[in-house]
């Protein structure tokens, strides 16, 4: 959603320009559309989403919400003055609002205002269509829709495999506890693969995330480092994990091996001190 609300702001004058336009040249008097539940209205805005009237004296909505493909009766009557009292109207009569997001669509929009008389015409327009509508998000519908179902085939596969992680890890550790069967290497293998699963469930969210639920048109270098930073976090406990359990099974053995688990500890000191280098130096751009 931030990055439709940046993309708006940026582009603020031109959008209300082209509406305003449009009105002026292909509209005109919102009011005579009335009659026909403003269908011309909806043809020439394929995102605007809502439609209704207020009165400017009465502050209470004389209209029902007019949707493209429905009608809802059951806002007529309603009181509108935290609207009103909040409206900057122009000298043209047009009035917009910053984005927000919508109670009867549930999604991203401006509502545009037009005073007519004693009438106040308010439209909510879809956010993500219109700056798709004026070109400020550029991008192909066939590829766009198989680039997202491939994203959503991926997150959620590799939620799959996250819950069958822990899943194992679950059943791991319940079998050799009631089998009396525990040691060092049964507490931690669950641990381990427990961990592992949650990091693969952590970069699936997060790819659902920015890719599907929240698609990203802005790319946004900090939000990557944090990604990356969280999922390379996890996998590091994992490792310091497993050289935990390799100490101990070397020194149980009480041999010569134990240069070997010297070796793991210095390699994961090793990722660790590159990682906070990497850190450092993120935030020294920031």
């Amino acid at each position: 959603m931030k990055e439709y609300i940046d993309i708006y702001h940026k582009h603020k004058e031109k959008v209300e320009a082209f509406i305003e336009d449009t009105f002026q040249n292909n509209i005109g008097h919102v009011s005579d559309l009335e009659a026909n539940h403003y269908k011309k209205l909806f043809q020439t805005f394929r995102s605007l989403e809502l439609v209704y009237v207020v009165d400017g004296q009465t502050k209470l909505q004389i209209s029902p919400n007019i949707f493209p493909n429905k009608i809802d009766e059951r806002a007529k009557g309603v009181s509108r003055h935290y609207l009103i009292n909040r409206l900057k109207i122009k000298e043209n009569n047009f009035a917009f609002t910053t984005p927000y997001k919508s109670s009867p669509t549930q999604n991203l929009c401006i509502t545009v205002s037009k005073k007519e008389g004693d009438k106040i015409i308010f439209m909510d327009f879809n956010l993500k269509r219109l700056i798709e509508r004026l070109g400020f998000i550029e991008k192909n519908a066939t590829f766009s829709r198989f680039q997202e179902l491939f994203y959503i085939f991926v997150g959620f596969f590799m939620m799959t495999i996250a819950f069958a992680a822990i899943l194992y890890a679950g059943i791991n550790f319940f079998q050799s506890m009631f089998s009396l069967d525990l040691s060092i290497q049964t507490i931690f293998k669950p641990i381990i693969a427990a961990t592992l699963g949650l990091a693969i469930f952590d970069l699936a969210k997060t790819v659902l995330e920015q890719e599907v639920f929240y698609k990203s048109y802005i790319k946004d270098e900090r939000g990557e480092v944090k990604v990356l930073t969280k999922f390379l976090f996890t996998i590091l406990i994992a490792l310091a994990i497993e050289t935990l359990m390799v100490v101990f099974k070397i020194a149980m053995k009480e041999n010569p091996d134990m240069i070997n688990a010297l070796y793991l500890m210095s390699g994961i000191s090793f990722v660790i001190l590159s990682l906070s280098v990497f850190i450092y130096l993120a935030n020294k751009k920031d």
